[in-house]
């Protein structure tokens, strides 16, 4: 499974969630749904703005671990 780490890059940039909110310019609750893993897809365009604002790579926010559990595709 996917794990978004969006939590850690807040803590390095010492950055909150209503700042992250504002400066990519979606509403808290769709950056809290991100921060929590409550979703199963999100747009190419919507990791670019995050790695802008953070500073950081693709990577930095995502993160695979290994998971017993089988997805519908």
């Amino acid at each position: 499974m996917i794990v978004i780490n969006i939590d850690v890059m807040l803590a390095k940039r010492k950055m909150s969630v209503s700042e992250l909110s504002e400066r990519v310019g979606f509403t808290l609750a769709n950056v809290s749904l991100l921060k929590n893993g409550h979703i199963k897809a999100f747009k190419l365009s919507t990791l670019d703005k995050l790695c802008r604002v953070l500073e950081c790579q693709p990577g930095d926010l995502l993160e695979y671990i290994e998971s017993d559990e089988e997805y519908d595709d």
